[in-house]
């Protein structure tokens, strides 16, 4: 079934559009979900919260790419999960990512206004935009997905070595955007 119809779905509060959204997305779902927090419950937890927030969502807004949406809901699901949990236990994959992108993307106070919040989102997709394609996926495979390294490597056939440069450079070259973009970092 295509998006728009699964969308209408939704507006007619028909419950049939979480199947068809769990035939077409849950996999893209469970996928993002799993790696950030790595345990098989916590994943299902989060996938059937996003199907959720999903039917709560949608009477008042009409998503342009249904995917992305799904994508993100799983994703900002998946890290309060994380964050719930992670005095427990700690995905590594994840806390590097984090670790990793927090040079470029701290933590200031002035980021927890929305609107400042959507100014640096837009001002990294514009940069990410401006990349190549081959570099954009390896940043947003690693960075959105909390791919590891190795998994990368086996999508696009590079070492280790070259995933890791190619990362450490476009974390540099994002600070000194943001920074020029007058973004603090």
């Amino acid at each position: 079934m295509d998006d728009d119809k699964i969308i209408e779905l939704y507006w007619e509060r028909e419950e049939n559009a979480i199947k068809e959204t769990s035939l077409k997305y849950g996999r893209l779902c469970t996928y993002i979900a799993r790696n950030i927090l790595s345990s098989y419950e916590d994943t299902e937890e989060c996938v059937n919260d996003t199907y959720l927030a999903v039917w709560n969502v949608i009477p008042d807004e009409r998503p342009n790419r249904f995917s992305a949406f799904l994508s993100r809901i799983t994703r900002n699901l998946a890290l309060k999960k994380y964050e719930y949990i992670s005095a427990a236990k700690r995905n590594p994959a994840a806390v590097i990512s984090l670790e990793e992108l927090g040079d470029c993307v701290s933590g200031v106070d002035s980021v927890e206004s929305e609107v400042e919040k959507r100014r640096i989102e837009n001002t990294i997709n514009k940069f990410l935009w401006e990349q190549n394609e081959e570099k954009r996926n390896i940043f947003i495979r690693r960075y959105w997905y909390f791919d590891s390294i190795d998994n990368i490597c086996k999508r696009t056939g590079f070492t280790q070595s070259k995933i890791k440069s190619m990362l450490y450079e476009m974390r540099k070259k994002l600070r000194k955007y943001l920074e020029r973009e007058g973004i603090e970092v």
